[in-house]
């Protein structure tokens, strides 16, 4: 079977075919996968402008199709997976819509996939199924939360963030020392150049319960705006140290430090929670996915702890860390074979739950179990 996934939760637009390849080991196998990107239209403004990013994807969505069934060899497909959410909506809209007109107008059915459902399934996309159960991070620019998948396509929330994802962390971190937009690539490379230990920013420790959440204990969830603020802080003062103007940028070498300081407690929070969960919910394995999952320093540092704990670490590759179509397509496949299907009449949701049982089929008279951990994505605010 061979699937069409389509992507356009945020500002790429994406496509993809994956089929599957009857091995039940490794599953799935991409044919083609092509992504338009919106960096250069966005770095004027520091972050994601939604309105430019809807309508660059209007332009862009018909000629990525056309390329991912070219480079696939134009096989005939069985079905359209389609992200429905979360995302930004008027993106989303995007890739919904052409993907329920395509449907239609080809005869195939509809798959709708969760985003961070195919983050998680990148993970079984580049290496395989992983064994169960097992803990992954989801950790990107929108989103950073912990699953427990303890059977194949269900994803039980552990925990999540209760304010600034670790992507726009590093991308509100990056505008505050002046090197641009995106910024978890750019601190990541200053951040090898620096000392990790110059600066004593301070690490995030949850111990009671949110009162947004409180089905969840709170102990596994992330919080990075008091490590935004004391960056912010730390800068104020050297700049009236070194009595330079308020938006006067540091020297190099300090800014490299800062870097450098600022990724190792996001990195450490993220390693520790994430193996903190491992040991708790008894993994026999843990992957880690979503644009951040690309920081090499998070890498590293997650395939030592895991080599020390004797527990398999799973990392998507380069081009399927951030969004993509092929792990739409991955998810869809998995949702596929569980009986799901969408209908014509299905909207796009902004702020879409991951539900409890990602293969439990939605009925006109059932109730999904819901988790409410995701909030829509927060774009271009100021740090």
């Amino acid at each position: 079977m061979i699937i069409l996934g389509i992507e356009t939760s945020c500002d790429e637009t994406a496509a993809a075919l994956v089929e599957e390849t009857g091995d039940a080991a490794r599953p799935w196998r991409v044919r083609s996968s092509v992504v338009a990107s919106q960096i250069e239209l966005h770095r004027e403004w520091g972050g994601v402008v939604p309105e430019l990013s809807a309508r660059q994807q209007i332009r862009d969505i018909c000629d990525v199709v056309e390329r991912a069934l070219a480079e696939a060899g134009g096989p005939a497909y069985d079905a359209i997976a389609v992200t429905q959410g979360p995302g930004l909506v008027g993106s989303l809209l995007v890739g919904l819509s052409f993907a329920k007109s395509l449907a239609w107008a080809r005869g195939v059915p509809i798959v709708p996939v969760h985003h961070l459902a195919g983050h998680i399934e990148s993970v079984v996309l580049e290496n395989g199924e992983m064994p169960l159960p097992a803990v992954v991070l989801v950790v990107s620019g929108g989103h950073t939360s912990l699953y427990r998948v303890a059977e194949r396509g269900a994803y039980d929330l552990l925990g999540r963030t209760r304010d600034d994802a670790a992507g726009e962390a590093y991308d509100k971190v990056a505008k505050l020392l002046g090197l641009g937009y995106p910024g978890g690539p750019i601190i990541d490379r200053l951040a090898a150049e620096g000392n990790d230990r110059s600066v004593p920013f301070p690490k995030t420790r949850l111990t009671h319960v949110d009162r947004n959440a409180p089905h969840l204990p709170g102990r596994q969830d992330f919080s990075f705006s008091g490590l935004k603020t004391s960056v912010l802080r730390h800068v104020m003062t050297r700049r009236n140290v070194l009595g330079i103007g308020e938006h006067a940028p540091l020297p190099e070498d300090e800014i490299r430090d800062i870097a450098a300081s600022f990724q190792r407690v996001v990195v450490e929070t993220l390693v520790d929670r994430l193996f903190d969960a491992a040991r708790e919910h008894q993994a026999r394995s843990v992957g880690i996915a979503g644009g951040v999952s690309a920081n090499r320093r998070l890498r590293h540092d997650a395939l030592r702890r895991g080599e020390a704990r004797e527990l398999p670490v799973f990392v998507p590759g380069m081009g399927l860390s951030t969004d993509n179509a092929a792990m739409i397509a991955a998810a869809g496949l998995r949702r596929f074979r569980a009986g799901v299907r969408g209908g014509f009449d299905m909207n796009a949701d902004a702020s879409l739950p991951l539900r409890t049982s990602n293969l439990e089929p939605r009925t006109p008279n059932s109730e999904p179990r819901t988790e409410p951990e995701h909030e829509p994505r927060r774009e271009n605010r100021e740090a």
